[in-house]
């Protein structure tokens, strides 16, 4: 009788995931900056020493609106890349960072659901590749949206305030001719002489070049002290109408 040997299969080892991270910070404030630093440090960190993950990399945008798509190069970047089969998985602090428009938010879970990709929120602690979390995943869009907006509104509400009272959002720092003591406009003599040469040559007919290559054939420094002047912040200050005593707000 023939005697038959059975040869099991070696087990498989366990597919290791491409995994990917994606930060926003709203604004370039030092304290969102430090923020981005600490976030990309954090993610890198938690990917690469994970036993089943391939880093993928970390995404970020800086400075981006959360309420608009237009911009977002590394949000776009990064979904590009999950769509060619290089990323998994992604591992992103809340839906805010993502998207503060719901609609937006929707369409991005399923183009991936739609590749198989999950996209986790820590957040909210939501798997994007569950249709049964969709749902509260569009939820919590549309609240993050509402508050993004009653932000704005509040923000919007409390300029129009400022222009009632004739707040100028100025600094006078770097505004040649100005300076601001003790919150008052007060001219600063030497550099009020700069400003009424610049405009009495620009009425003579010179151009922008014309008037760099005089200022700086004088030694006349800029308001920052330096030696060449640009001519871009030549044309800015002849179309600045507060040197004409009115502010447009």
């Amino acid at each position: 009788m023939k005697k038959i040997k059975v040869i099991p299969p070696k087990p498989s080892e366990p597919k290791k995931l491409k995994v990917a991270a994606y930060c926003r910070i709203s604004t370039l404030s030092p304290t969102q900056r430090r923020s981005l630093d600490w976030q990309i440090k954090s993610y890198t960190k938690m990917i690469t020493e994970h036993p089943d993950w391939i880093f993928a990399g970390v995404f970020y945008d800086a400075g981006k609106s959360g309420l608009r798509r237009s911009g977002r190069t590394e949000l776009d970047k990064m979904l590009k890349t999950a769509a060619k089969g290089k990323i998994d998985f992604i591992i992103t602090k809340s839906i805010s960072r993502v998207s503060r428009d719901a609609v937006e938010v929707l369409k991005i879970v399923r183009y991936l659901r739609e590749r198989i990709i999950n996209m986790y929120f820590e957040n909210e602690n939501l798997d994007s590749i569950r249709p049964d979390k969709e749902f509260e995943i569009t939820l919590r869009s549309m609240l993050a949206q509402d508050e993004s907006r009653n932000t704005s509104e509040n923000i919007q509400w409390g300029f129009q305030r400022k222009f009632e009272k004739g707040d100028i959002f100025t600094k006078y720092k770097n505004f040649m001719g100005y300076t601001c003591v003790n919150g008052e406009i007060t001219i600063v003599p030497k550099q009020a002489e700069v400003v009424r040469k610049i405009f009495d040559l620009y009425l003579q007919g010179l151009s922008f070049g014309q008037i760099k290559a005089y200022l700086e054939s004088m030694g006349i420094k800029t308001v920052t002290g330096n030696d060449h002047w640009d001519t871009t912040t030549i044309q800015k200050m002849l179309k600045n109408e507060k040197y004409k005593g009115d502010t447009m707000l």
